[in-house]
Formats: C-alpha cells, sequence, structure tokens
C-alpha cells in the first residue's frame, strides 16, 4: 500500500508540475492577491474532487463513451477558456489596470497600488474561485482523465469504490499544497510583478495562451 501511494503521489506530481490552462488561471489570480491565488487553487481542486468521484461512481464513463456529450462539454469548455483569455488580455489594455500608475515603479507603491486594488475588489476571491472550479469542471479530458488515472492505483483486492474516493481526495489536497507554491513564489514576487508594465506584460501573455489553448480545444477531435 504505502509503494501504491508513493507512485500515486509521483504521478500527481507530474500531473500538476504539466503546464495546462488551470496553473495560467492559478497564476493570473495570484498576481491579484495571495487571497484570490489560493481561492483560485480551492477552485480547480473542488473541480478535480469532483471529477474523482464522478470516476469512482461511473458516471465519467457515459461522457466517455458518448461521442456528442464530449464535443458538447469540449466546445462549452473551449468557450469558457477563451472567455477567460479576452477578459485577461481586455485587463491589460485598460488604462490604470487595478489602480496602478507609472508611478507604482517604486516597490512601496506597488505594494500601496495591490493592496489598494484588493480593497476595492473585496469579492475578487470568490471570483477566482468560481473561475478555477468552472474551467475545471467544463474540461471533458479532465473528466475522462480521472477516469482513466485513478483505477491504475487502486490495489489488488481493494474496494474500488471507497480506494478511488479515497485517491481522488488525496489527489485534490496534494495539489492544494503544489499548486499553493506558486501563490507563494508570485506572493514572494510582488514587488517586482505589481509594476504595472510588469503586470500588463503577464496578463497579456496570460490572456494569449489561454485562449490559444481554448482555440486547441475546439478544434481538436
Amino acid at each position: 500500500m504505502t509503494h501504491t501511494l508513493l507512485a500515486f503521489l509521483g504521478a500527481c506530481t507530474l500531473i500538476a508540475a504539466s503546464p495546462g490552462p488551470s496553473s495560467v488561471l492559478i497564476i493570473r489570480h495570484s498576481l491579484q492577491s495571495r487571497r484570490a491565488g489560493f481561492l483560485a487553487v480551492l477552485g480547480n481542486e473542488t473541480g478535480v474532487f469532483v471529477w474523482g468521484l464522478a470516476a469512482a461512481f461511473g458516471l465519467t464513463g457515459l461522457l466517455a463513451a458518448s461521442q456528442l456529450a464530449y464535443d458538447i462539454m469540449r466546445i462549452v469548455g473551449a468557450v469558457v477558456l477563451v472567455g477567460f483569455g479576452v477578459q485577461a488580455i481586455r485587463a491589460a489594455r485598460r488604462d490604470g489596470l487595478t489602480g496602478f500608475t507609472a508611478a507604482d515603479s517604486t516597490d512601496a507603491g506597488a505594494r500601496a497600488g495591490a493592496d489598494a486594488g484588493t480593497e476595492r475588489e473585496p469579492d475578487s476571491g470568490r471570483r477566482a474561485y468560481r473561475a478555477a472550479l468552472t474551467l475545471n469542471l467544463a474540461n471533458p479530458k479532465a473528466a475522462v482523465f480521472a477516469m482513466s488515472f485513478l483505477p491504475q492505483f487502486v490495489p489488488h483486492g481493494a474496494p474500488q469504490l471507497p480506494t478511488m474516493v479515497a485517491l481522488a481526495a488525496i489527489w485534490a489536497v496534494y495539489e492544494i499544497g503544489y499548486y499553493g507554491l506558486y501563490v507563494w513564489f508570485v506572493g514572494r514576487m510582488r514587488t517586482v510583478l505589481s509594476r504595472a508594465k510588469v503586470r500588463r506584460r503577464l496578463e497579456q501573455t496570460s490572456g494569449g495562451v489561454m485562449v490559444a489553448l481554448g482555440i486547441r480545444m475546439a478544434v481538436e477531435s
């Protein structure tokens, strides 16, 4: 059992380290505040656990078996991704992005601007949670992957349903810790990343990546 668990955590590390739309969205919200970034992590992992439960109960098999259902969900996921990407690009183009000005290039000014932006958006954390959860649940690949991933680590002779539910919970909790490092790192780099020009460039990059991933999801079979 210990060997299986270590192998499972190793696989979870490889999955989390693979670049994808969830990591892009988490980093983007971490630029707003640590709270928003961490709630984005919780939203994403709520989605991971939901798909894990669905896989444990065999519900994701229905999605994998129906091409129409998969295609509908794939298009919805693509629209969600492109929508988030466009939002990021538009935010980068707005004058005075989140209250920053050219005068915020100093360290103290950057911190003050970040704090002011957080105060003006008290619900940014809730939006971050909803955005990350929506993005994860709108991704049919996440559903099909959970169905194929979790059963591989059910030990021989173990009851499948409770074991898969437990693995789904471990997977989600482990990724909370992993992606929490992203939030911590962005927070440590806040002095640099909060500068208007740097943040605008990051918004443009993250938005472009999400639009590209959304288009790719829409056109692939």
